[in-house]
């Protein structure tokens, strides 16, 4: 009877990958300064101890680490003494198969990724090296992203004494040339990476066949381990007309740049194609089920991000349901809802989350759980700093504050809203805005949330302090640099309201004070 495989989901954390490397039967390198105390209690001996020799960006180098050859207890059926084609096979080599392959061989194991071909858009046929981030995800995203705010910048800039004879104008085609031959360059440089670290690179769709066994496109590799790191893909729901809508990765690959576009979802997807359209003077509708944008956000977030991109002329349809596309005799297209119908759009983009890619995995064969939406339950990370690029753009690390209440009860809340320097001279109604959430009994700072320019910027060094456990008297006693708007994040004192829980009420007390 088969035995049920270690099957793991790749997180970005070393961590978690140096407990998949643990539990490889290699060599594991530690530092000199290790002792017997710091292995894990699966180690089960030690042996010889000898310079390890390393490749590291084509420079080859002897470790001054000392060098212990263990073997991890196996707890996923592999047969000590059968020989596998690879300690490790992954399947999927976006950024975390990549990584996890890399971390591998560097402990000593040997590594095989496979991945589909490569394409702008995917598919069941067509995927890529470097996966969604860097080839439809956070990587072209960013770049349009970038391209997006010089009208903006443009606005800005009149404040300041530049003046222009003519209006700037915008070439779309230029802009998605250059971008899709960064993807090209990049992909290369992933290919290279692996190549460099001994991971085999295999081109084809893997599927699972027993719990050491993988197939990809007929040809059969045995393997200790298995990892799957597929990843998902935009999901459009099953309404009318819905052969007539685009997804993200449409979007980032369009012929020709939309003139009126709608944007069905709430979520941070739908805000950075919102913004990036916007920004490149594209009419941008979207689309909404809930009261506002952004479920799961901190509620000021989601309030402060809606009305800022309000004022930058995006329209915001509320509590519409998306019930059919219909394409008009002129090519463009209504979007019926839920409280009406909209036309004229000459696009359609639908951004109502992502579904795993875990179909035909053949993990079925196997007895791997999935969840209901078909992903692989894996481990939970706390504190992990995000950004959503919109315009304006936010950065969040920890609690929001209703979670932050139902965790602890007694919190004291924090926040700024405020001009920022720059809109001082430019004129534009830009505003920043931040908070932080604080532990009223231990005085840790549960929860860090900003919206304004530069936010995802500033939020990565907050999510060290946060991640560190620091409480609001350190960030009180660090020094701001000024002129920032990060500076405010230590430089606030007065609470705009703390929240006691009364326990005979079993409800939670507000004493509000007026921000100033």
């Amino acid at each position: 009877m088969a035995s049920t495989p270690k099957l793991t989901t790749t997180i970005s954390s070393s961590p978690s990958l140096q407990i998949l490397c643990r539990k490889l039967p290699i060599a594991i390198n530690l530092p000199s300064s290790s002792t017997s105390r710091s292995l894990p209690k699966t180690l089960s001996h030690l042996s010889s101890l000898r310079p390890r020799v390393a490749s590291v960006s084509n420079h080859r180098y002897y470790s001054s680490s000392r060098r212990f050859s263990v073997r991890a207890q196996n707890d996923n059926g592999a047969d000590s003494d059968r020989h596998y084609d690879f300690d490790l096979f992954t399947i999927g080599a976006g950024s975390g198969g990549v990584r996890a392959s890399r971390f591998a061989t560097s402990y000593g194991a040997s590594a095989a990724v496979c991945e589909l071909p490569f394409s702008t858009i995917s598919s069941d046929t067509a995927g890529g090296v470097g996966g969604t981030c860097v080839l439809r995800g956070c990587v072209p995203k960013k770049l349009l992203v970038y391209a997006s705010k010089y009208t903006h910048e443009f606005e800005d800039s009149h404040g300041f004494g530049w003046k222009y004879d003519t209006e700037p104008s915008h070439d779309w085609s230029t802009l998605i040339a250059n971008k899709n031959a960064e993807l090209q360059r990049l992909t290369g440089i992933y290919k290279n990476i692996l190549n460099n670290a001994n991971v085999k690179l295999i081109e084809g769709r893997g599927k699972v066949i027993d719990p050491h066994t993988v197939d990809v496109d007929g040809k059969i590799y045995t393997t200790r381990n298995i990892l799957i790191a597929v990843g998902g893909r935009p999901f459009i729901p099953d309404i009318p007309g819905r052969e007539f809508a685009i997804d993200s990765d449409a979007a980032l690959d369009l012929p020709s740049k939309p003139k009126k576009i709608a944007i069905v979802g709430g979520g941070y997807i739908a805000l950075e194609f919102a913004g990036i359209f916007n920004g490149l003077n594209s009419e941008v509708h979207v689309f909404i089920r809930q009261k506002k944008v952004l479920r799961g956000f901190d509620e000021d977030v989601r309030d402060f991000v809606g009305e800022q991109m309000s004022l930058r002329g995006i329209e915001f349809h509320t509590e519409e349901s998306p019930e059919a596309i219909i394409k008009a005799g002129d090519g463009s297209f209504s979007l019926k809802t839920s409280k009406g119908t909209v036309d004229g759009f000459s696009h359609v983009m639908f951004a109502t989350g992502r579904k795993p890619n875990t179909k035909n995995l053949g993990l079925e064969n196997v007895g791997v759980k999935l969840a209901k939406n078909g992903a692989i339950e894996n481990i939970k990370q706390l504190a992990v700093p995000c950004a959503v690029f919109a315009q304006p753009p936010i950065g969040t690390v920890g609690l929001t504050e209703e979670q932050a209440i139902e965790q602890y009860g007694d919190i004291d809340v924090f926040t700024s809203n405020f001009k920022p320097l720059k809109a001082t001279l430019s004129g534009l109604p830009d505003r920043v805005f931040m908070k932080l959430i604080v532990c009223a009994n231990t005085n840790k700072v549960l929860g860090v949330h900003m919206c304004g320019e530069d936010s995802p910027e500033i939020i990565q060094g907050f999510g060290v302090a946060v991640k560190a456990g620091l409480t609001k008297a350190d960030f009180d006693a660090t020094v701001g640099v000024h002129p920032t708007a990060a500076e405010e994040f230590v430089t606030m004192r007065t609470p705009t309201r703390k929240i006691r829980k009364e326990s005979s009420e079993g409800k939670a007390n507000v004493e509000a004070k007026t921000a100033v």
